[in-house]
């Protein structure tokens, strides 16, 4: 079945596209063919990753802060200025917070609440115009947020915005999948386990720490790019234009245990 996981020629959108899993999600586009633009807060690096990338392909940068609705509102203009349809949204860009039960702070739920809920509503329906103008029955637009398995189960760190507000990433995918289907866009979420990422840093650089990781996942080990990078191209390809709504694990099978 040639061309059935083929991305190449669509236009993806990735935010949080310069570090961690949404740098895992946009080489991988990048280096199947497709044209990426990035995004991410800091305009130096997001310029840099982007340089960097389009040496493996075509990939281009538009800094944006996703944490107030002008900046999603600002990267929506920017982008519908560049292209005139966009095959794949990808959003990554989040934040996390862990602090102990009583210390957990009020602050921590606005941020968070800001940043990796309402920015994905926000930029989703400031793009609908363009995601619009690469829809059809055959090859639907795509919408891909990224969740966590935090939003799945009880995660063993104190990190209460943070799975709370992935929880709600994946109800709001479930709940823009069944708005847009009628319209040929597609939405569905991957829920990460353990990935080398500035969130998982502080645990995956410790080396005792990282053995208790791996010793909870039953494949036996920490995520790998091409892991992240093959569940986002399959959900954008052909072989995924018929699923929608889907909440997906990519963790090794830790949600197995509940």
């Amino acid at each position: 079945m040639p061309g059935l996981f083929s991305v190449e020629g669509k236009t993806v959108l990735v935010t949080g596209g310069s570090r961690g899993i949404g740098l895992m999600i946009a080489r991988g586009f990048v280096e199947a063919g497709a044209r990426v633009i990035i995004s991410s807060r800091r305009a130096d690096v997001c310029d840099e990753v982007a340089q960097r990338l389009s040496e493996f392909g075509t990939c281009e940068s538009i800094p944006a802060d996703l944490s107030s609705a002008e900046g999603a509102d600002r990267l929506a203009e920017l982008v519908s200025a560049r292209v005139p349809g966009l095959d794949v949204l990808v959003n990554n860009a989040g934040a996390t917070w862990g602090a102990p039960l009583e210390a957990y702070p009020e602050s921590a739920f606005d941020k968070l609440w800001a940043v990796n809920v309402k920015a994905v509503f926000r930029l989703t329906t400031a793009l609908l115009p363009v995601l619009r103008g690469s829809a059809s029955v055959e090859d639907p637009a795509r919408v891909i947020n990224i969740g966590s398995i935090d939003g799945i189960r009880v995660p063993s760190m104190e990190v209460y915005a943070y799975s709370a507000t992935k929880a709600a990433v994946h109800m709001l995918t479930r709940s823009l999948a069944h708005q847009l289907a009628p319209e040929h866009i597609t939405v569905n979420a991957i829920a990460p386990g353990p990935f080398e990422s500035k969130m998982m840093a502080f645990a995956l650089n410790d080396p005792n720490t990282r053995a208790a990781i791996e010793h909870q996942v039953p494949l036996g080990r920490i995520g790998r790019p091409e892991d992240m990078a093959g569940a986002a191209i399959y959900l954008a390809s052909r072989a995924g234009a018929y699923l929608t709504g889907a909440v997906i694990p990519v963790d090794g099978g830790m949600t197995t245990h509940g």
